[in-house]
């Protein structure tokens, strides 16, 4: 029986209640309702299979999944989801650049860097290098990342990991992640595999590509409903999707029983944004927030802005990352739950010299709160490997991926901005870049084998691409 996970009612109620228990909602009232009923409220296990509900708790639970909806959050106010409103909130805003014109010498200096489009293919071959690091070892638990590297001898990972002479208990214990290591070992790498994380900045060029950076959410939905396969998207967004097909229009296909919708999703998107407004932050987030309102709010959205803002600053020619994440950190609500993590992560990170006593106090504070996916968390522990290897390339995929949690993501969003700091593909050691030959794999349409350089020089195109004149 085909069941498919992140979208039955059912499942998602416990999600929910967990996102509601964050957000400061008195949730206890619904929860009885549920637990009388004799469902689960512990949230499903990523990727379990249960068995269904019966019709009457399905229904039951669309029900409860409304309720919770309507219940007013504490946090509202302080971390709103409304453009404006998140500017209100932030007294450091940055100072928007003029937009690039026609002719070769307009726009921001930025622009016409001409080692911008060596930046942005480092940016791209950094992103998919941090991915594949992290992608054996995605869901494994922390001790199971540091047991299988220290095993191999590759701690903290100064190279891509490897099942090669490894104890056979201890692959027992701690098994890869089952669909990305016949691709992601150092053993069997033959070129970037087909990821998420990657396909989602593939599709950000297809936006802007037919619509332009002045585009709208809803040009978002058009995109993908045209090229995204629904079986290629995860949590908030393969809700936002379903959404999208039962005739729910943005923003109401981010917030509709969407318990996933301050998860990472957002964030892993906002690359693109960053690269085609190097130097300008502040135009980078406000293209991140059209594009992740589609499937999240608040602090989902919020993480999303951070990074474009940072990929953008350093897009723009900086090699100061803590410079990066200050500009990252300008466009959040300080007051928000996502811009306290950061802070005290980046603390933390300055403040010990050993980087797993960094993650070991960020697991202490965040993972019996949220789950592994959940953009606050992540966003923390990125800036927390940039901050402490102080941007360093290799330093700071290995820290973001030995960090655990969303080690993919995370490895990828750290191994982009490491990337457009290290300033070219030439800067990166070639350990890890040789392995990707140029070659990415995606089911999004006319892009199957293309390779980093070519995506680079698409980048640029549309970097440098005019906006239409404002009428």
């Amino acid at each position: 029986m085909l069941r498919l996970t992140w979208a039955q009612p059912e499942d998602l109620i416990g999600h929910e209640l967990r996102q509601a228990a964050q957000d400061g909602r008195d949730a206890s009232a619904v929860a009885a309702r549920w637990r009388a009923a004799g469902g689960r409220e512990a949230p499903a296990r990523a990727g379990a299979s249960p068995q269904p509900a019966s019709p009457h708790l399905r229904l039951l639970a669309e029900d409860l999944l409304d309720e919770l909806a309507a219940l007013p959050s504490p946090l509202a106010d302080a971390e709103p989801t409304d453009l404006a409103d998140i500017r209100r909130l932030c007294p450091d805003w940055p100072v928007a650049a003029p937009p690039p014109a026609a002719g070769p010498a307009a726009g921001p200096a930025a622009l016409q860097d001409p080692a911008l489009p060596l930046r942005l293919e480092a940016a791209w071959l950094g992103r998919a290098v941090g991915c594949l690091l992290g992608k054996p070892v995605e869901k494994l638990p922390l001790t199971g990342i540091r047991r299988l590297a220290r095993a191999a001898g590759n701690w903290p990972p100064t190279t891509y990991f490897t099942a090669r002479g490894l104890p056979r208990d201890l692959l027992a214990a701690h098994p890869w992640n089952r669909r990305s290591a016949p691709t992601s070992l150092a053993e069997n790498i033959d070129g970037m595999p087909e990821d998420d994380d990657l396909n989602y900045p593939l599709l950000g060029l297809l936006l802007l590509q037919r619509h332009g950076r002045d585009f709208t959410t809803a040009d978002v939905a058009r995109v993908w409903l045209d090229e995204l396969p629904a079986g290629r998207t995860f949590t908030a967004e393969r809700l936002a999707y379903r959404n999208l097909l039962s005739g729910l229009e943005p923003p109401y296909t981010a917030r509709h029983r969407n318990p996933f919708r301050e998860w990472i999703g957002a964030l892993i998107r906002a690359d693109v944004h960053g690269w085609t407004n190097p130097g300008d932050p502040a135009a980078a987030a406000g293209q991140a927030h059209r594009d992740a309102t589609l499937t999240h709010t608040a602090g989902g959205v919020q993480a999303a802005m951070f990074a474009a803002a940072v990929i953008a600053t350093a897009a723009g020619g900086g090699h100061d990352v803590h410079a990066c994440l200050r500009a990252g950190l300008a466009v959040v609500p300080p007051g928000s739950r996502l811009a306290r993590a950061v802070r005290h992560a980046v603390r933390l990170a300055g403040a010990h010299p050993d980087f797993d006593t960094v993650v070991d106090e960020l697991h202490a504070v965040h993972s019996p709160a949220h789950h592994w996916v959940h953009a606050v968390p992540n966003t923390a522990l990125i800036a927390a490997a940039l901050t402490h290897a102080d941007g360093d390339f290799t330093g700071s995929v290995s820290r973001a991926v030995s960090g655990g949690w969303d080690t993919d993501s995370n490895g990828a969003t750290a191994g982009c901005v490491a990337g457009l700091l290290a300033g070219s593909p030439a800067a990166l050691p070639e350990h890890w870049t040789a392995p990707l030959k140029n070659r990415l794999a995606t089911s999004v349409g006319g892009f199957d084998g293309t390779g980093f350089d070519t995506l680079a020089h698409l980048t640029h195109r549309e970097a440098t691409r005019p906006c239409p004149s404002p009428t």
